[in-house]
C-alpha cells in the first residue's frame, strides 16, 4: 500500500513559525542515499495522510524534482496546543527491503468476553522486515477465535502477507482472555442507634424548653 504526498524545498527565508501560520508544515528527508533535505508540504494533506497511514505505509513524495518512497520516521508535536509541528522521512533506498513496525489491529468479537471475559491486548506493534510494496499498513488480529477465559492468540497464530521477515518468538502472547474484575463492595457503615436515640432526645428538650 502507498499514498502520494505533494511537497517542495522549504524556502530557508522562513521561519518555521511563519510557515505554520499559513498552514505549511515543515519537516526534513534523509536515508542512506539521501543527504538532509528540508521540505514544505501542506499540514491539512499530512494530516489526512498521517491519520489513515501512520508510521508504516510507504509515502510517494512528489515535487521534490525525482519522486522518492519515503516512510514518516518521527514527527514532533506542539508542547502546549497539540497537532504536528514538524516531520520526518525517511528515504526508501531503491531495490532495497526496510524494516518497519506496524500496528496489530483487532477485530471481531470474542465469545469469551460475553462470559464476562476481558480482552488483554499484550503486543500492540510488530517489526517486519520486507520489500517496500509488501509493507502492510496493518496486520488484524481475529479474537473471535477467544472463546474461554485464558484463550490467548500468539505470533503464530498471525496470518501475514506474502514476503514479510518477522524476528520475534512465535510463542510471544498477542492477546489473552484475562478473568473479569471482581467488584468490590464498600463495606457499610455500622449505624450507631444509641447515639442517634441521645440526640433525637437533646433536641426534644431543646424544644420543650
Amino acid at each position: 500500500m502507498t499514498v502520494t504526498l505533494n511537497a517542495e524545498k522549504r524556502d530557508e527565508t522562513k521561519s518555521a513559525k511563519a510557515l505554520r501560520v499559513a498552514g505549511i508544515l515543515p519537516g526534513v528527508v534523509y536515508g542512506p542515499k539521501q543527504a538532509p533535505l528540508s521540505v514544505a508540504l501542506s499540514k491539512k494533506e499530512f494530516d489526512k495522510v498521517f491519520k489513515t497511514a501512520g508510521e508504516s505505509t510507504v509515502i510517494d513524495l512528489t515535487g521534490l524534482g525525482t519522486p522518492m518512497q519515503v516512510l514518516v520516521k518521527d514527527v514532533d508535536f506542539a508542547p502546549t496546543k497539540g497537532g504536528i509541528i514538524h516531520v520526518d522521512f525517511y528515504a526508501i533506498e531503491k531495490g532495497k527491503k526496510i524494516t518497519a513496525t506496524v500496528p496489530l489491529n483487532l477485530v471481531g468479537e470474542s465469545p469469551a468476553v460475553k462470559a464476562g471475559g476481558v480482552v488483554n491486548h499484550i503486543l500492540h506493534e510488530i517489526e517486519v522486515t520486507c520489500m517496500p510494496a509488501d509493507l502492510p499498513s496493518h496486520i488484524d488480529v481475529d479474537i473471535t477465535v477467544l472463546a474461554e477465559i485464558g484463550a490467548q492468540i500468539h505470533v503464530s497464530d498471525l496470518k501475514f502477507g506474502k514476503g514479510l521477515d518477522i524476528d520475534l518468538d512465535a510463542e510471544e502472547v498477542v492477546v489473552v482472555i484475562g478473568e473479569p474484575a471482581e467488584e468490590v463492595e464498600e463495606p457499610v457503615a455500622a449505624v450507631d442507634m444509641a447515639a442517634i436515640e441521645v440526640e433525637k432526645k437533646g433536641k426534644a428538650e431543646e424544644s420543650a424548653e
